[in-house]
């Protein structure tokens, strides 16, 4: 039997490339598994070599101590891998082939799955509707910041890339499809981006640098870009956005209009999450992002919203932010007739025409989001300089099959 390596959450701001069991086709007992999932057989999935598996800004909520995530749970939904074992009941993913995990674990067979809902699955986490690898209080599937990594109901969620040698010259972006790129574009689509719309970005981060090139993908004649860290900015304006810098600036409306000549965009994109600041020198605010974005977004207008907002935040500045509870002027949004659009991205809606975005050379993500080639021993000091507020998308290749 081949070892196995992974990146392990060992508590809050520490996480450590550990030995772990190869994987299999059950899900075993280990941390964040609920009684209900384990030993659940799974001979309708497949055992994968990871190619690239990157670090997600969700992963470092949970790094942070954000969350109620348990010591020792194995990190990392963004896999991207080589089939190397089909299970018993797999039909059409063969040996061999290259793919895309979704981040969002589906079985294709519930009701959600069937109307395309695949982010609140209800057969694959008993808790909750909704799944993912390496994540709390999602069903304790073992994450894919691994070496080799066990992904069920194949023949439904593996996105197969036709040409296995493009895939591997376009790995840096194709790398994206898991969950970067369908989040950003979902949270951008999903806010009623169109041909000639004016667009506000709230964070500069991975996803936020994804909305923004997806907004220019859906024709949008203006993006703007607003963060804290003028690194991040820097990166934004590298492929054509407008930036605000908000450790600058606390009067958001004023900047905008100074852009485009009137304080309103068409359209608004939430991608910070929980873990929002206010502007200028103010602190940690959980609603500062949500209530910022309807101040400055026209009435009729919609607000994508794929930034993480969590149940339970151990760190909250108070007693409502730690249940999730935030003061978030809903009144302003509803005397403005906003649509909001909130909750996990199904990637499967997006991911294959985005693929072919990437492939035919329209998408360039990796380049948007400043994507970074590391070792799997490299993961903590990503984990570390993602902390610190690298303008990057740390891409760990386990096994060193990308070209460097």
């Amino acid at each position: 039997m081949s070892s196995n390596r992974a990146v392990v959450y060992q508590g809050p701001g520490e996480v450590t490339v550990e030995d772990i069991a190869y994987p299999d086709l059950v899900l075993r007992d280990g941390p964040g598994v609920p009684k209900a999932n384990v030993n659940r057989k799974c001979e309708h999935g497949v055992i994968l070599k990871v190619i690239t598996t990157n670090i997600c800004g969700s992963d470092q909520h949970m790094v942070r101590g954000r969350t109620t995530a348990p010591q020792g749970l194995v990190l990392g939904h963004e896999i991207t891998g080589e089939v190397i074992e089909v299970g018993r009941d797999v039909e059409f993913v063969k040996k061999g082939d290259i793919a895309s995990v979704p981040f969002n674990i589906a079985c294709g067979r519930c009701v959600m799955c069937q109307t395309q809902k695949t982010h609140i699955c209800t057969n694959v986490n008993p808790e909750r509707p909704g799944a993912a690898y390496g994540y709390v209080d999602m069903g304790g599937w073992v994450g894919g910041q691994s070496e080799y990594v066990m992904v069920p109901y194949a023949d439904f969620q593996l996105l197969v890339f036709p040409d296995k040698d493009l895939a591997m010259e376009k790995i840096l972006d194709l790398t994206m499809l898991t969950d970067i790129f369908p989040t950003g574009f979902h949270g951008a689509y999903t806010a009623g981006v169109k041909t000639g719309s004016t667009v506000y970005i709230a964070g500069a981060g991975p996803v936020g640098l994804a909305a923004a090139h997806s907004a220019q993908l859906l024709g949008a004649s203006a993006v703007i870009v607003g963060d804290l860290n003028e690194r991040r900015l820097e990166q934004a304006r590298s492929f054509g956005c407008e930036t605000v810098n908000l450790k600058e600036h606390d009067r958001l409306g004023e900047q905008i209009d100074q852009i485009l000549g009137v304080p309103e965009v068409d359209a608004a994109v939430d991608a910070v999450g929980f873990e929002a600041s206010g502007h200028g020198e103010s602190g940690e605010q959980p609603a500062a992002v949500l209530n910022a974005i309807m101040d400055v977004t026209q009435a009729g207008g919609s607000l994508g919203i794929p930034g993480l907002y969590v149940t339970e935040d151990p760190g909250g500045v108070d007693d409502d932010a730690k249940t999730g509870s935030l003061k978030v002027r809903f009144g302003l949004g509803w005397a403005k007739a906003h649509s909001f659009t909130t909750g996990q991205t199904p990637a499967m809606q997006y991911n294959r025409s985005l693929m072919k975005s990437i492939l035919s050379g329209k998408a360039n993500i990796a380049k948007a989001v400043n994507a970074e080639l590391i070792s799997l021993d490299e993961a903590p000091k990503g984990y570390a300089h993602f902390d610190e507020g690298a303008a990057k998308k740390f891409v760990i290749d386990p096994h060193g099959m990308v070209k460097r």
